[in-house]
């Protein structure tokens, strides 16, 4: 029976390829609890971080009623512009940004029929003014009385892109009142969805900032209790998100008909007779850009926590703020973007030099990996000692070539987020391409960008005998399969932002040019 036993006999084979097979399956078990794991854990550190919701929370605010009586005010700073028409504030449109560069209008935010800013009050105790009641004054005060011995007077004051509307309520009613004061924003349904950027209705409250997207909204409303807070609706660029300066809000998210509504009420204002109390209310209507909401976010609770930077934030807000700071210098956005890519691929210089002379092994590494692969072909335990022991004398790994591109991915993602919401690339030009933001409309760039991964492709390739012919080897059954990647790759990049595509492709210009330099330097 030892015969049987011994190393070349069957048996051992068969126990070689079960332990082999025993140890495949251990492993690929435990990949499969530690992605079960990462998954839970990501689930539960999500519903962790965001703001308690409730459902079917009814608010303390006035029913919605069409405007038929008060006339249309316009008041304007250098930033913005706006029409109010009593409680409402409506078309407001940001001064220094335009439609499109071949349109030479502003943007307008709540422009749309039945879209619009409601702040008032309302009272069991005294009249307040609805939405159909018509304010006295001029340009930026408006006043009324209720006949009853209390005055509405509201100021607006914008500054920058922040709209303050400050109400002072005079009683003189002969007894003490309390007055609760709400606001509310109102889109219909023709918001636009980004896929890729969190976008919709989004809550500030007890400290933690939400979204929930218009179609989640479609199916049930929301509600947030918070001491204070902020809400309102984000777009892609741009943000309309308000806050009361009281106390004890109730927040919430609901649709009605083909009308979205974000609103918040507060906890009644109690005035004594022979007093007023001042309640301010702010409305940041602007583009979603991080410096501009921190600088105006003193009145309203998280508005600089709105800019959705993505899983890689801490590597796309740095990698913003560089094209923003190379534009200054350079003036063009297309140019910033060649000298960032430039910038990070010196940067892993040493990791990519690395990459490549590990390639080159695994080039002359071949020819025994090849022989080890035949004679062992049956034993594969023993293949995969003696495939270590080539390793470890080459001095490489099969994983070291795979570095660069694995740091590549984060900064992919992080870039690719970094555009979708930079507010500049909207509308810079580069070349032929008008919006860097959005597609190349001839799809240059893309086919460039494929050209430059082929032949970077065709460069690194290990040079195979005829033996790697073998559909079982497994280095030429990979290089098979990746000849098909620049084809996929420009499919895919092909409707991607143009100045990620540029970032890829002066990637590849500049990989193919530190190729043939290593190539030269290392033995």
């Amino acid at each position: 029976m030892v015969q049987y036993l011994n190393n070349n006999s069957g048996f051992n084979q068969w126990n070689s390829m079960r332990q082999q097979q025993n140890t495949t399956g251990n492993k690929k078990l435990g990949l499969f609890w530690w992605i079960l794991l990462f998954l839970f854990a990501w689930l539960a550190l999500g519903s962790w971080f965001q703001p308690k919701k409730q459902a079917d929370v009814v608010t303390n605010v006035a029913p919605v009623e069409k405007v038929t009586k008060v006339s249309v005010k316009k008041i304007s700073s250098d930033k913005i512009s706006l029409n109010v028409q009593g409680l409402r504030f409506s078309n407001i449109k940001l001064l220094d940004y335009q439609q499109s560069p071949k349109e030479n209008t502003p943007v307008e935010l709540l422009g749309l029929e039945d879209n619009f800013i409601e702040v008032g009050f309302v009272s069991k105790e005294t009249s307040t003014p609805t939405i159909n009641t018509s304010w006295k004054g001029n340009k930026d005060t408006f006043v009324w009385n209720n006949n009853a011995g209390v005055s509405f007077s509201r100021s607006i004051i914008i500054k920058d892109y922040v709209i303050n509307i400050a109400d002072t309520i005079t009683n003189k009613s002969g007894k003490d009142i309390s007055v609760s004061p709400y606001a509310r924003i109102v889109q219909n349904g023709s918001v636009k969805m980004s896929g890729a950027i969190e976008t919709g209705a989004v809550v500030f409250a007890n400290s933690k900032l939400d979204y929930t997207n218009w179609p989640k909204l479609d199916k049930k409303p929301y509600a947030y209790s918070t001491v204070n807070g902020s809400f309102g609706c984000a777009e892609q660029y741009w943000d309309t998100i308000a806050s009361i300066d009281a106390i004890d809000q109730t927040l919430s998210m609901k649709k009605q008909g083909e009308l979205y509504f974000a609103d918040a009420s507060a906890a009644p204002v109690k005035i004594a007779n022979g007093s007023k109390s001042v309640i301010n209310t702010y409305v940041y209507t602007g583009p979603r850009m991080s410096e501009t909401l921190s600088a105006s976010s003193d009145n309203i609770p998280g508005l600089y926590k709105t800019v959705d930077y993505g899983w890689f934030w801490f590597l796309a807000q740095p990698m913003l703020w560089m094209i923003n700071q190379l534009n200054t210098f350079v003036g063009n956005y297309g140019i910033a973007i060649i000298l960032m890519t430039l910038i990070l691929r010196l940067l892993i210089w040493p990791l990519t030099r690395k990459s490549y002379a590990s390639t080159m092994a695994m080039q002359k590494m071949q020819p025994e990996l090849q022989r080890v692969q035949k004679l062992y072909a049956n034993d594969k335990m023993r293949l995969q000692a003696e495939m270590m022991k080539i390793y470890q004398e080459h001095k490489t790994s099969p994983m070291s070539g795979c570095l660069p591109m694995l740091i590549q991915i984060p900064i992919f993602f992080a870039l690719y987020k970094a555009l979708l919401i930079s507010v500049s690339m909207r509308s810079a030009h580069f070349l032929w391409i008008s919006d860097l933001s959005i597609m190349d409309p001839y799809f240059i760039l893309p086919i460039l960008m494929g050209a430059t991964m082929w032949i970077q492709q065709y460069m690194q390739s290990a040079k195979q005998s005829k033996s790697s012919d073998n559909k079982n080897d497994v280095m030429a059954s990979t290089q098979r399969a990746m000849k098909w990647m620049p084809i996929i790759f420009t499919v895919m990049f092909a409707w991607m932002p143009a100045g990620l595509v540029l970032y890829w492709t002066v990637s590849n210009l500049f990989g193919l040019l530190q190729m043939y330099i290593i190539k030269k330097t290392v033995k």
